[in-house]
């Protein structure tokens, strides 16, 4: 089992000792946000290890703004908006260095009366999804990385503008620049050392395309620890960064220029701990391998809405950009939805397709989902592709909009097997509640295009 970066044991003497004054216990919403309550270290100790806590239901049933809205069967106003128990993840306990005193852990969601866990929950989707694999003796790896946008504006400075006419941290291209990144690397240094600091692996840093664009790589791992180090780095960066006066942006396209991806790395292992994927099959991919990218491109579509379940996440998407658009394979081809990179046991297929905005749990549960409906009914892989695959006029694409991806998910028969009906109904909901709102929506888009000229 794996050790948390900080014991329940360790816990209670840092408290004794008076190192440690607050516990947060938090929850993954549907969004991939933590929420949850800060806890008196002792209160927390003598009350919560032992029975728990409660949260509203309504945490999985609202919008990005905390808006109750119609349409989700296990919370309503009809229910009367009752409580989920958050029952404590000992395994994730750590420090939280950017916030003194203070240690972290998540919570899984689990009804009161005792029906068991709350099977829409983010984290349960994926748990539910590495089951099945494990079924097939096979476990799950990935990592994230994560593109972000940092101004100099403080968030609340950012709010007053409108989110417009804000100073970028850097004013070029800073791709791999290491003068242009050295501007902020008081800030990255910041980020990098205090996420070690909280149990997480960091690896590099490095500028992107966008101005004040970076990316923050961490270490692989067990796929449901990687989707926990993920959302505790991106609420822990956004908090430093408020604590330095600036903010950063997750959105998938925060302006005309660049997006902020988050590629997603994942791989197989086998019950011996080696690479199931690693064969004498086609880029030197096993049969086991062969199967789950041919998985992964035929479920790609329908699953968009895990990979990408924003309104804007789908603006990221422009043609000769390096967000990809066509469902293809190819090894280490950066045109390609699917990228085979590493070498040995350490080969993994990079799924380039989410924005930074997507929810970890989810889009991982939906690899694994994938991987399975390829290996479970033994599909073949197409050609690699070789050149550049926009220009390929026979590969499948990406949807457009999130009105597209609803509609393959709501009738993919694979998501249906995979998740279960309650879990297809409830993300199905999630986006007509954003579609609903954008619709209803006048932009500053159409305010310029038609106040006066029209």
């Amino acid at each position: 089992m794996r050790k948390p970066p900080l014991t329940l044991e360790q816990l209670r003497v840092a408290v004794a000792e008076g190192e440690i004054d607050t516990v947060v216990l938090a929850l993954v919403d549907m969004q991939g946000r933590l929420q949850g309550k800060r806890f008196h270290a002792p209160y927390f100790l003598d009350q919560v290890v032992g029975h728990g806590s409660e949260g509203c239901n309504y945490l999985l049933a609202v919008d990005v703004d905390m808006n109750t809205v119609d349409g989700y069967a296990m919370s309503s106003w009809e229910r009367g908006y009752g409580d989920f128990a958050m029952k404590p993840d000992f395994g994730t306990l750590r420090r939280v260095p950017w916030q003194p005193g203070t240690a972290l852990l998540l919570a899984d969601l689990e009804w009161l009366d005792g029906a068991g866990p709350v099977i829409a929950s983010p984290r349960q989707i994926l748990r539910r999804q590495l089951d099945r694999l494990a079924a097939h003796g096979l476990t799950a790896y990935a990592g994230t990385e994560l593109e972000f946008v940092l101004f100099r504006d403080s968030y609340e400075q950012a709010w007053q503008r409108g989110y417009r006419e804000l100073t970028p941290a850097n004013q070029y291209n800073v791709d791999y620049s290491l003068l242009g990144t050295a501007r902020v690397e008081p800030l990255l240094r910041r980020i990098r050392t205090e996420m070690a600091g909280a149990g997480l692996v960091p690896e590099s840093a490095k500028g992107e395309c966008n101005l004040g664009q970076h990316e923050i790589a961490f270490r692989y791992d067990e796929a449901v620890a990687c989707a926990d180090h993920h959302v505790i780095y991106k609420n822990g960066a956004k908090e430093i960064a408020a604590q330095e006066g600036m903010s950063i942006t997750f959105m998938a396209k925060p302006n005309e220029r660049e997006g902020n991806s988050c590629h997603i790395h994942f791989s197989l292992r086998d019950a011996s701990g080696g690479s199931a994927m690693l064969g004498d099959g086609l880029a030197h991919l096993s049969l086991t391998g062969e199967r789950v990218l041919a998985g992964l491109l035929a479920t790609m579509r329908e699953m968009s809405l895990f990979f990408a379940p924003n309104i804007n996440s789908y603006k990221r998407y422009q043609p000769g950009s390096f967000a990809p658009t066509a469902l293809r394979w190819g090894t280490d081809n950066r045109t390609c939805a699917l990228r085979l990179v590493g070498h040995g046991q350490g080969m993994r297929v990079e799924n380039r397709v989410p924005g930074a905005d997507v929810n970890p749990y989810l889009a991982i549960a939906a690899l694994v989902a994938g991987a399975l409906h390829g290996i479970e009914n033994e599909l073949a892989l197409g050609e690699e592709c070789t050149g550049n695959a926009y220009d390929d006029p026979s590969a499948e694409r990406v949807p457009g909009t999130l009105r597209d991806a609803l509609t393959l998910w709501e009738g993919s028969a694979v998501a249906r097997d995979a998740f279960g009906e309650e879990v297809v109904a409830h993300y199905a909901n999630m986006a007509r509640v954003e579609l609903a709102a954008f619709d209803a929506a006048v932009t500053d888009w159409e305010l310029t295009r038609g106040f006066e000229r029209l």
